[in-house]
């Protein structure tokens, strides 16, 4: 006869011991662990009982603050500015019709369309410079929803782009402040740019509060939808680089003068260009055009890529 198991003190306040696959304090491993050094995407974080670990929860926190405090952050033109003028550049501080942080992120609208005062200073601009002479090419840099990225990444990005250009005239540096992308195109259409590429930050995500893109717009004027553009994203050191971000953009610089056109039908074939094409894009927007479609290039003009017009 067997004896029988001790009575359960029921009044006992102990807690039971939970079952070993529940440990206080283990991490059940994800079987796709060996993934994570290819991504910054939160992937196999593992699991502690029914939840996830501590430390990515609060990670996880961490990045959704660190995203919200991008999007509410205040833009940071006077800075922007001041560091483009020491580096040599012609930089204009524009605003767009938003009155503040939070009509801007209330009413895209109005981020869309330049202030009366901004518009009349561009105007000006525009008036003032040589006769017969007009940008190849306007690059806006502006907050967008992260204006940190414009901050960190913007300048860094123009200094590699333009030896790239050598042969391009370049229009002043617009830093545009509470701007959605369309604003690129009234500023572009008032400076009578054949081409403008908007430097903005990106919707701040969980894994990149900080990063930035590039929209190109061939002919630009306000109406051009998103469709009639090219987008070049997730620029930062630890998305795509400088360097790279840069080529890509002189690559559809030059293939929108083929086209007439940026939007679907320019392709990104940047990889594919050969010496000859890198060597012609550089030269000048015709020789660039030239350079693609196999036609011969006319002479490059003398007109010097300097940071300053």
């Amino acid at each position: 006869m067997t004896d029988a198991p001790p009575e359960k003190d029921i009044h006992s306040t102990a807690p039971a011991a939970p079952p070993s696959s529940r440990r206080p304090g283990s991490i059940q491993h994800d079987a796709w662990q060996a993934l994570r050094r290819f991504t910054p995407a939160r992937i196999a974080l593992g699991r502690a009982g029914q939840s996830l670990p501590t430390r990515a929860l609060l990670e996880f926190g961490v990045a959704q603050a660190q995203a919200r405090d991008a999007v509410f952050q205040a833009s940071q033109q006077a800075a922007l500015l001041a560091q483009l003028s020491a580096h040599g550049y012609e930089a204009l501080g524009v605003a767009s019709a938003a009155s503040d942080r939070q009509q801007y992120l209330r009413r895209p609208d109005l981020g869309r369309r330049l202030a009366s005062s901004s518009r009349e200073r561009l105007e000006q601009w525009a008036a003032a410079a040589p006769a017969g002479v007009t940008p190849d090419l306007v690059l806006v840099v502006a907050d967008g929803l992260s204006a940190q990225a414009a901050a960190r990444h913007a300048l860094p990005l123009l200094r590699l782009l333009g030896p790239l250009l050598t042969g391009w005239q370049l229009g002043p540096v617009v830093v545009a402040d509470m701007a959605r992308v369309a604003l690129g195109d009234e500023i572009g259409a008032i400076l009578r740019a054949r081409q403008v590429a908007v430097l903005i930050g990106e919707r701040p995500g969980l894994s990149a509060p900080d990063s930035l893109g590039i929209y190109l717009t061939h002919e630009p004027r306000p109406g051009r939808t998103d469709a009639e553009r090219n987008c070049i994203s997730n620029i930062r050191p630890e998305g795509l680089a400088y360097d790279a971000a840069a080529r890509r953009l002189r690559y559809l610089l030059a293939g929108a003068l083929r086209l007439g056109r940026t939007g679907v039908d320019l392709k990104d074939e940047s990889r594919d260009s050969g010496p000859e094409e890198e060597r012609a894009i550089e030269a000048s927007p015709d020789a660039s055009a030239a350079a693609l479609t196999g036609a011969p290039a006319p002479p490059a003009p003398a007109v010097p890529l300097s940071p300053g017009r």
